[in-house]
């Protein structure tokens, strides 16, 4: 293996302590700081917004998700791009 790869859960366990956006496998995604993972990429977010398929967003100070759920994780993202931002819209400087 070269220096360049990455394993996925090498990529996971440095984006703890900063920002992360999950798609879960059903109409949910979350943003939020992540604290820490499992084996089973179990995550606890801090500081979480939820998105559902409406638009709607709802405020959580702490969630544990499920790995098992997990669709695909963004390192540093939010929905949008922008924190506050809604899913799809693009800014002036995009």
């Amino acid at each position: 293996m070269s220096t360049s790869q990455l394993l996925p859960l090498e990529l996971v366990d440095k984006c703890v302590g900063s920002r992360i956006w999950v798609v879960m496998k059903t109409d949910r995604e979350f943003s939020g700081t992540l604290l820490g993972f499992d084996d089973f990429v179990n995550m606890v977010l801090e500081d979480v917004t939820e998105y559902d398929n409406l638009g709607n967003q709802t405020h959580l100070p702490k969630i544990l998700l499920n790995g098992n759920n997990i669709c695909m994780l963004i390192p540093g993202g939010e929905p949008g791009g922008e924190a506050g931002e809604e899913p799809g819209e693009q800014t002036a400087s995009e």
